[in-house]
């Protein structure tokens, strides 16, 4: 796990940082964050769950995670207060344009132990500011998405029927942190559907602290 710390759209003292959890990493240490640590785990650290289940209700979506009973409610057309009190999944709003959900977050606690958004250790602020489009897309969208899954990543365990052909869930992340990158900076992240149709319950993966 070393981070490009040379990456220009990090700020000099975020590179720092990545930069010594990179020199761990090669040192053989195993640092800590949110997953191994059992925290609560920022958007978009919390992207490194596979698994996602997504419930909407009339003024609210509940959004599950496969790790550490991790969940956070969305508002449905719902407006950020004009002063938001920190928290650790930040506060989330959210509203349809056509088939897309559009989910805005701002708030997310700093002042937390292991505060990163991803597995390198890259650091934020309070600035931060995560805007997620999700959207169903067919396979010949998703096709170029799975390949280079395969290519570039250990595959994933769990149920997962690869010869499926039909919708796939597809989100675009854009990242703004004034305080921590030089540009805002954007991700995609394409889900499949669990092969186990019936499905009655969600799995369940306990994490605590020691």
């Amino acid at each position: 796990l070393v981070g490009n710390y040379n990456n220009p759209i990090l700020q000099p003292w975020a590179a720092k940082v990545v930069k010594k959890f990179g020199e761990m990493s090669l040192a053989g240490i195993t640092y800590p964050n949110p997953a191994n640590q059992c925290w609560p785990e920022p958007v978009p650290f919390i992207y490194k769950s596979f698994g996602l289940e997504m419930l909407q209700g009339k003024d609210h979506i509940t959004m599950m995670y496969d790790a550490n009973h991790q969940f956070r409610v969305i508002r449905l057309n719902a407006k950020h207060p004009a002063h938001v009190t920190p928290s650790w999944y930040g506060d989330s709003v959210a509203h349809y344009e056509g088939d897309t959900l559009v989910i805005d977050t701002v708030g997310t606690k700093v002042d937390r132990p292991y505060s990163m958004l991803d597995l390198y250790g890259t650091p934020f602020t309070k600035s931060l500011h995560v805007v997620e489009r999700f959207r169903l897309i067919d396979y010949d969208q998703a096709k170029g998405a799975l390949e280079r899954d395969l290519k570039e990543n250990q595959p994933a365990s769990g149920h997962i029927d690869r010869g499926y052909r039909g919708k796939h869930l597809q989100v675009q992340l854009t990242i703004e942190d004034e305080g921590a990158f030089t540009t805002p900076w954007t991700a995609t992240i394409t889900y499949r559907p669990s092969s186990i149709v019936d499905l009655k319950e969600w799995p369940e993966d306990v994490c605590a602290e020691n």
